[in-house]
This record gives structure tokens, sequence and C-alpha cells, in this order.
């Protein structure tokens, strides 16, 4: 085992698991990681390796035999009838029959519906009466013949859920770790491999628990696709509840008036809105605006009641556009639905997280190494609910009296929020302090930035702080108007006929020739670059054909021509590139995974990829939407083969042998 690992189960012996044993227990069943690792903590909360094994045998038993398969279902009814009763682990949900005065239970899985459950198990259990828990119960079966009489009985029943977790003792655990260690615990435990990130990308995944240690916290996402924005919301703890953005309703969210029953928000510490982007998605308009209220105040009104909840609200979805392209063209809210592009109700969200800054999720990214059981960590993010670090910064920092009591409330609730999750013992430096301030400022700064290109009556605020020792005034900037910054006018010059040209434009006068460039073996100081990047320039939509693409070194070529093009455009333009090649059966699943990594890579750069595949192509070439056409002899593999990654070579294409070859340049 690592060192950490070691440290870990030392001071928190059997309330740690090995993050891979969930792979190994889960087969194909459809079930949240914390009830896989509520099992997982019964039988295999030790880092002995034979009790392990014991013990994942164990929990492999108890899947195969009590968790309920929706094409097993019947085969389960079957079981408990025949046994007279059988113990299954199910999602559970219970409605109040008033016609009958007793509560009714729905099984998800199993199918069965209205079976009658005890007041006194609705008492202990609240969250039944939500939109589901997943339970261990004991399900009897007695045939009856009295009329309207249900042979299903639940004889016992106990919620997924870690009842007790001593706070005090986890607390005094954390002094035994530094802040890097424990940010490492803390990824490891949401099955990550801390390795693989950088301390902003660390807090980045940090900051998707705040709504679990915050109350009526307000947090955004908005990236490209598989950075597993949803996945925390819907895995790592039993008291967040996951949504699909176009399925909630006024009535399952906050109150049925019609029976009066309380919605979501009065059982759930966080209610995740998945899927939230869509321009053309249908919204309920009036949603939205009992959304604000409570967003704002942290309560509802349905007819004539008001009714206050503490749930945090996270609101996660894919955007469809790059950065540059968004601050040029639009904002990062862009790609919301119409009833939810309102400023009103944007200005309530109190971090926008830049989904873009998080990694497409690969196998290396994962961890086997040891971290919390889940839910043990999520009992103890919900006892941190009762504490309120937000202001501890004021030891050492005061905010600019510019900053509203708006942006204020956002900026210390994810500082807060953040000080509980990495600093629990509330044992912090000055310059821990003051990391977690600046990201806190940049999220909320990330939110007022694009209210203000939405809106011009939002004013402009002085997201600044002065170090209350030194006097010294620090100001934030988030980190894509530092990389792009945000221009209003695209900026022009003049030639000498003074017509107005862009830089790249300025390029694009380079003389551009027809005809043919010879390439001989063993030449060297040849690259994409200076062969045709230069017939590149201005071109939106790129076609290229070649039959061989799929070995690493050609998957390399390629992106390495991609690159090329993204370095061509102007950053706020997004350019088509689409690659037909061939392939056979031995390497096209290998080049199916490699073109996916592809595409959601390349969309980071504001290049559009698509691929297909042509068995019956045979010639070379580049087209290019602004009237050239690149014959290539050989395709994109010009060079000879390298020494492989420690060969400088690998890495710079003027170092690289070539082949034999030849380029023609053809004006249509």
């Amino acid at each position: 085992m690592k060192a950490l690992d070691i440290k870990l189960n030392e001071h928190f012996g059997g309330k740690v698991v090995r993050k891979d044993l969930t792979k190994l227990v889960k087969g194909n069943a459809i079930v949240p990681i914390y009830v896989l690792e509520y099992l997982l903590g019964q039988y295999c909360a030790t880092n002995d390796e034979e009790t392990i094994i014991q013990g994942v045998e164990t929990v492999k038993k108890v899947i195969a035999q009590h968790f309920v398969h929706r094409d097993e279902a019947q085969i389960i009814k079957s079981t408990v009838r025949e046994k007279g009763s059988h113990r299954i682990i199910d999602k559970i949900s219970v409605k109040l029959n008033d016609k009958q005065d007793q509560y009714e239970a729905y099984f998800a899985n199993l199918g069965l519906s209205r079976i009658p459950i005890s007041d006194a198990i609705i008492r202990e259990h609240q969250k039944l009466l939500s939109s589901g828990v997943w339970c261990i119960l004991t399900l009897a079966y007695l045939s009856t013949d009295e009329k309207n009489s249900s042979p299903w009985i639940i004889e016992s029943i106990k919620p997924i859920q870690i009842s007790v977790s001593d706070l005090d003792e986890y607390k005094e655990g954390r002094k035994a770790f530094s802040k890097e260690e424990w940010m490492d615990v803390l990824l490891q435990t949401m099955g990550l491999n801390p390795e693989e990130f950088t301390f902003r990308s660390k807090l980045l995944q940090l900051t998707r628990l705040v709504p679990f240690v915050e109350n009526n916290y307000n947090l955004i996402e908005l990236g490209p696709k598989g950075t597993g924005k949803s996945h925390i919301f819907s895995e790592l703890s039993p008291h967040g509840m996951l949504i699909s953005g176009g399925e909630v309703s006024k009535a399952k969210l906050f109150v049925n008036n019609s029976s009066g029953e309380i919605g979501l928000v009065g059982y759930w510490d966080v209610v995740a809105y998945d899927e939230f982007a869509g321009k053309t998605k249908n919204t309920d308009r009036g949603l939205v605006d009992i959304l604000k209220n409570y967003m704002a105040n942290k309560s509802f009104s349905r007819g004539t009641q008001v009714y206050g909840a503490s749930a945090s609200m996270a609101f996660v979805g894919n955007t469809d556009h790059t950065v540059p392209y968004m601050l040029k063209h639009s904002d990062l809210f862009d790609a919301l639905p119409k009833d939810y592009y309102d400023t009103a109700f944007l200005d309530r969200i109190h971090a926008y997280l830049p989904g873009w800054e998080v990694q497409k999720l690969r196998n290396d990214m994962f961890t086997s190494d040891y971290g919390f059981i889940v839910d043990y960590l999520a009992e103890i993010l919900k006892e941190l609910r009762k504490e309120d670090r937000t202001h501890e910064f004021e030891k050492f920092f005061e905010l600019s009296d510019t900053i509203t009591t708006r942006d204020k409330t956002a900026i210390i609730k994810t500082f807060g929020g953040l000080a509980k999750i990495i600093f629990p013992h509330s044992v912090m430096t000055e310059e821990d302090i003051k990391e977690l301030l600046d990201f806190a400022i940049e999220c909320r700064k990330r939110v007022k930035q694009q209210l203000q290109k939405m809106d011009e009556t939002f004013e402009e605020v002085d997201f600044s702080y002065t170090n209350k020792n030194t006097r010294k005034v620090t100001s934030i900037e988030t980190l894509e108007v530092l990389e792009h910054g945000v221009p209003s006018t695209f900026d022009v010059s003049k030639d000498d006929n003074q017509t107005a040209v862009t830089p790249k434009e300025k390029e694009v006068k380079l003389e551009l020739l027809d005809g043919q460039k010879i390439i001989r073996d063993n030449q060297t100081g040849i690259s994409y670059d200076n062969l045709f990047g230069a017939y590149l320039i201005g071109a939106t939509d790129i076609k290229i054909i070649d039959p061989y693409v799929r070995l690493p070194y050609q998957l390399r070529n390629f992106m390495e021509l991609a690159r090329l093009a993204s370095e061509k455009k102007d950053p706020d333009v997004e350019v088509k590139l689409h690659l037909v090649t061939s392939n056979n059966e031995d390497y096209i699943e290998g080049a199916k995974d490699a073109f996916e990594q592809m595409t959601y890579s390349l969309e980071s750069i504001g290049i559009l990829f698509t691929y297909e595949f042509d068995e019956n192509i045979h010639d070379r070439s580049v087209v290019l939407d602004n009237g050239w056409k690149i014959l290539l002899g050989r395709g994109l593999d010009i060079w000879q083969k390298t020494g492989g990654w420690y060969d400088i070579n690998e890495y710079i294409q003027e170092q690289r042998l070539c082949k034999a070859c030849e380029i023609t340049f053809l004006k249509k």
C-alpha cells in the first residue's frame, strides 16, 4: 500500500475501503456506489487482504441473492412466495393513500405498488415519502382471501445509510494529514486518482461537494461531455437527488397543492438538475419564478402557505461552444434554456464552476487506492451543514466595499464550504485561507461578468480584497479572461490599400501558389506548418481523406494536424474538421475509441471533429472551404518511425526523417 493508504487505515480503520472493490462487486447491478460501499463497509473495511477477498465474495453473494434486477423481478416474487419471506435490496418510495388512510410503498425494480407500510416506519424514515430511497428490507408473502387485501407484507425495512457518524473523531483524525494529503484522500474517496490532477483541478472536483456541506447553496457547472459533472450528485451521497432538468415540476420540487405533500426540497440536502442546458428545452416559467424566490430567500409559497427549506441547488449541463467563442459572441450561460436565461435567476447562483477546465475522465484517472466509505463521508458532510465557517477569512482579509451583499454572500458561502471540506478541524494558515478566498471570488466573478454582458444595468464590481496586516490589495480575475480576454470589438488594422484586415487575413496575403513540392527520403526540416500551414488560414471546414489513420503514430500525426488547424484560426472561430478513412476489424474498435476521445479533446480548442469510414477510398487529400485542395501522395504519414517517447524527434516534426513523397496544391 501507498504511505497515504497506510495512514488512512491507521486513523480511520473500519471507515475506509479500497475503491476498486466496487467494480468487482457491481456486476450488472444498476445501483449507486453508496449502496455498494455500504455493503463493502460491512465486510471489507480493512487493509487485511484475506479479509477483503472473503468480504468481496460475501458482498457478491448478497448482491446476487438480494438485489432486484428488473428483468428478474418475477423470479424474486416467486422466491418470496415459496420461502414465505426474503430479504431484498430495492429503491422504495411511499405515498399516502388518503382514501384508505394508509401509507403505501412502491418498489422501483420489483414492480410492486401500493403495498401497505406501517406509520411507525414512516415516522422513523420520512425520506421514504420523497422520490425513492435504496433500502434493505424483508418482504413476506401471505395468501389471503380477504377482498382488496395485498398478500405482500413489509416485515422490516432499513434505508441504506450509516446512521451514526462521530464528527469529533473525524476532525481529530484530520489533524494527522497535511492539506495536500487530505485533498488526495477526498479525491480517492470520490474514486479519482489524485496523481492525475493539479491543485486547481482538485479544487474544482472538491467544489462539487460544497452543496452537501452548505445549506441553500446554488452551484452551476457547464462544460463539455464526459467530465463526471453529474456523478457526484447521483452516486456519492444518499442525501443528494439527481433529476432530469426537463422532467421537474413545481409539485415535484416544492409542494403539491392538491395533496399538500412537500416536494424534493423538503427531504434532500441537494437537488441537482442533470442535462440542465439546451436552448430548445421546454421549461415551466412558473417553476423558474418559484426557484428564484427559493434560491434568494430559502422559502417558497404554494397557495397561501409559505414553506422554508435548506436544500442546495446544483445545475449541471453541457456547453455548445468553446470558451473563446462564447466570450466573443455571447456569454458563458449561452447554452441554457430560454426561461433560465434570466439575469434575476442567474444572479442567485453562488458559484459557476468552469467545466471546460475539467478533463474528460480516462481510465488512468480512476483510483484503486483507499478512500472513505462514501456513505460515511456523506453523513459527515451532512453534520458539517450545521456549522458556519463563512467569516473565518476576516481574520486576515476584508472584501472590497463595492462588492454587493449578494456577491459577498456567494463568496463567503463558497469559501465556508471549501473550508469545511478541506479543513474540517478549523486549522488554516493565512495562505490556506487566501487560496480558498481567491477561488471563491473567481467563481462568483464568473457569474457577475456574464450578467454584466447580458444586462447593462448590472454595475461593475471591484472583486478585490485587502490584507489587514500589509494593506496589500489583491484583485481577482477569472482564468478564462486572463487566457482569452473579452474583446468588445474585433481588432482591425489597415493594409497599404486602406482595407480593414485582421492579423489572420494579413497572413493569407502571403503568396500561395499552385504547384508541387517534392520531398526526398531522409529529408529533414519538414513540418505540416511549412508544407501547408498558410493554406489553412481562413478555412472553417476542413476535410481530410486518408485511408490509413489507425496506428498510434498515425493518430499522433492527425492530432498534430488538428493542432495546426487550431493555431491557424482565430481564437473565437470554430473549425469543422472531418476525417474520411478506412479500417479493418483488427483496428476499428481501437480507432473508434481514439476518435471519440479526440472529439472531446479537440472541442476544447474550437475544433469540431467528426469522422467516417469508407472502404473505397484510395487517394489522399486535404480539401479546404477557402478554395484550396492539397493532394497528399502518402497521406499524413510522411515521416519515418521515431525512437519513441524518449526521442526528441517524436516531439519536433522538423527533426524527423521523411519518406519520399509529393505534395500538390490546386486552387479550385
